[in-house]
């Protein structure tokens, strides 16, 4: 019993004790705001490189263009016909071209007869001035090669269709002779290399047909006879001048004259085909 006494009496003097205050909690920290993210430095080479100008070099010379080569001088014939032609207006005020099968050029020149235009061309492959009879009537298969030739004269031409090709010139259209685009469909012809080849011994090749660089064909002889007839002289090259061209007579200084129209119609000059005509096919070729 007095220990139970004893007992009471202490949890009695612990309940009158003082308390006793807890140590409190530190305060939470004031949240602290997130920084942004720091932009990366730009390096000074860098912005010094952005800034930095290139220095100006000095300017590499060019390479001097080289001249262009002078036309070659109006042959002879070519001149003596030309300035008879223009005397006598032969053409009736006409565009006309004088053709040269020696030499293997093309000149054109428009109704006032001013020379708008010269070129290499390729022609029959046998020498001949005449066309042998019916020849115009026959395939490409069955004109054997002496019958092969460009005929010389004074022709009527216009422009006109021809069998599996779009419209050529037609010079004379009973013997299948026209002027046109230069055909490539045979390759082993190497009709381009003849043309720009600087001799004329090989521009030899063709049916007959006078072939002409394309880019010649399309800028100077469309223009020129497109919307009329026209007169084509084509030298002889077996037989004299006054037989083919029977009112023909000879005029004096015709070399100089024609030179000097050569070289003012010089920018019209073709010497170097850049291409040929797609698979035409005009007959003689």
């Amino acid at each position: 019993m007095a220990a139970i006494l004893a007992a009471l009496a202490l949890t009695g003097a612990a309940l009158n004790a003082p308390a006793v205050a807890l140590p409190a909690k530190p305060a939470a920290k004031p949240a602290v705001a997130a920084k942004a993210p720091a932009k990366p430095a730009i390096k000074a080479s860098v912005k010094s490189a952005a800034k930095a100008k290139p220095k100006a070099g000095k300017p590499k010379a060019k390479a001097a263009a080289k001249p262009a080569p002078p036309p070659e001088p109006v042959p002879e014939d070519v001149a003596q016909l030309t300035q008879w032609i223009m005397a006598s207006d032969d053409s009736h005020g006409q565009p006309f071209m004088v053709i040269d099968k020696v030499a293997a050029r093309v000149f054109v020149h428009n109704a006032k007869g001013d020379l708008i235009g010269a070129t290499p061309a390729l022609f029959g492959i046998t020498k001949g001035d005449d066309s042998a009879e019916g020849v115009g009537d026959r395939e490409l298969s069955q004109i054997k090669p002496e019958d092969r030739t460009t005929p010389a004269g004074r022709f009527v031409a216009k422009f006109g269709a021809a069998r599996y090709s779009r419209n050529v010139l037609w010079v004379d259209y009973p013997t299948s002779i026209s002027l046109h685009a230069v055909i490539t469909t045979h390759k082993k012809e190497r009709r381009l290399q003849r043309l720009a080849s600087a001799t004329a011994d090989d521009n030899r090749i063709t049916f007959g047909c006078i072939n002409v660089p394309t880019a010649f064909y399309a800028k100077v002889v469309r223009p020129a006879f497109a919307k009329t007839t026209g007169i084509v002289y084509i030298l002889p090259e077996t037989r004299p001048m006054k037989e083919v061209f029977l009112a023909y007579r000879p005029m004096p200084d015709a070399s100089q004259s024609a030179d000097a129209s050569l070289e003012a119609a010089s920018g019209a000059e073709a010497t170097r085909p850049t291409s040929g005509a797609s698979g035409a096919n005009s007959l003689r070729q």
